[in-house]
């Protein structure tokens, strides 16, 4: 009896091999950007819901305080316990907020019960100290980053701050504040007492969080739910590790472009970050995400505002009592 000496073929050919590697790899490009849109998406998701803490925060210190977190003295500063809240309190919103954000012991670590005294070592230790809500995912992480050195009031010299990535809306007034409206004299410790470090007419500010701020939820005229209150800030990507215009200072500081910003529509340079656009974008809102960025309104509500909104109607809904309740679109 004869046998046939073919053997079975068993395995793939090299042609084959190659064609299911070309298909895997088709499938993973296809996959891939599906796979970080689903990630950019669920950063985006968490950044609002910062927002929404924030807002829910400032809704609950407005009904504790009777009034909504100011954003304190100046970028020099940052915040201490023993002046309270309101207008003689140092520090900005984002400090002002702590009590209600579950941080009450980075609140009262400078607190020693006496206005006229600094503890500059707990406040280099709080402006230290990074917290994950102030951070958005899409942007950087919750660490220590190179912040300016400037001249620091009540607080050591140190280019070493824990950064935030949201500012409060000032409204649509001109940002930084002009000459009649900056403070005179500088603020200090030594004329908090009797109000002259305030700004010398607030009434020109329009927004709900602004220096020296006090204001009462009855005095959002348009509407809680038609008001800025809380928003992402723009940040030039070259400077998210290092000191940049408008994110050198840090997340506690007093009123500056680091923690605040404005509708106006003299600045009206809403974006998303990119390189190469620092100032004047540093005193305006934007993100990380593409086509727009968070806001919170006066009512805790967060939106979506595209950066191609009408600057008109950025600054209606920036402005608390100019009678224009305009929707958000």
């Amino acid at each position: 009896m004869f046998h046939s000496s073919a053997r079975s073929r068993t395995g793939f050919t090299l042609v084959e091999l190659l064609v299911v590697i070309a298909i895997i790899g088709m499938l993973v490009g296809l996959l891939l950007p599906a796979v970080q849109q689903a990630r950019e998406a669920a950063r985006q998701m968490q950044c609002s819901n910062h927002l929404k803490q924030f807002g829910l925060a400032a809704l609950n210190h407005e009904a504790a305080i009777q009034f909504y977190p100011g954003s304190g003295w100046d970028c020099y500063t940052t915040g201490d316990c023993d002046f309270g809240m309101g207008w003689k309190q140092p520090g900005g919103w984002g400090y002002q907020l702590l009590p209600f954000l579950e941080q009450q012991a980075l609140y009262s670590i400078m607190g020693d019960g006496n206005m006229s005294t600094m503890n500059r070592a707990a406040a280099t230790e709080m402006i230290q100290t990074p917290i994950g809500i102030f951070h958005c995912p899409s942007r950087r992480t919750p660490k220590l980053y190179t912040g300016s050195t400037s001249y620091a009031h009540n607080y050591n010299s140190t280019n070493q701050r824990a950064k935030g990535d949201y500012a409060a809306s000032i409204g649509d007034y001109l940002h930084p504040l002009d000459n009649n409206t900056r403070n005179n004299p500088t603020p200090s410790y030594a004329n908090v007492a009797n109000g002259t470090h305030k700004p010398k007419d607030l009434s020109k500010v329009t927004g709900i969080i602004f220096s020296c701020s006090q204001t009462k939820i009855g005095e959002v005229r348009d509407g809680t739910s038609n008001t800025y209150m809380i928003g992402e800030k723009y940040v030039q990507p070259e400077k998210y590790e290092e000191s940049g215009d408008g994110d050198d200072m840090g997340a506690f500081t007093g009123a500056d472009d680091d923690v605040t910003r404005t509708c106006s529509t003299s600045y009206f340079y809403l974006s998303q970050d990119r390189s190469g656009y620092g100032t004047p974008s540093s005193y305006a809102f934007g993100s990380a995400h593409a086509g727009a960025f968070g806001m919170v309104m006066g009512d805790g509500s967060v939106h979506r505002i595209a950066y191609s909104i009408d600057k008109e109607t950025h600054a209606y809904l920036a402005n608390r009592k100019d009678g224009q309740a305009a929707a958000i679109p």
